[in-house]
């Protein structure tokens, strides 16, 4: 998927069943909001603020740990 569209990128997770990691802030925070607003189902999105790969692992297996997939459903998350 390297390469395609953020709402492609979206896309795909929905059609997976995923929540979807990133480092696109602006641009994930409209896809989230116009889920929202059209009343469209995906599966999580969780922004990545950090860029040290040991870090966000740490804090993605935090969060994965305390939630479960239903509480992460339509939810825009920060680690």
């Amino acid at each position: 998927m390297l390469g395609r569209l953020d709402s492609e990128q979206m896309q795909r997770a929905v059609t997976l069943g995923r929540a979807i990691v990133t480092h696109n802030r602006v641009d994930f925070e409209e896809i989230h909001a116009n889920c929202v607003e059209q009343d469209v189902e995906h599966f999580g999105v969780i922004v990545a603020q950090r860029r040290d790969v040991y870090e966000i692992a740490r804090r993605l297996g935090l969060l994965l740990n305390r939630l479960t997939a239903d509480e992460i459903t339509n939810q825009l998350f920060y680690i």
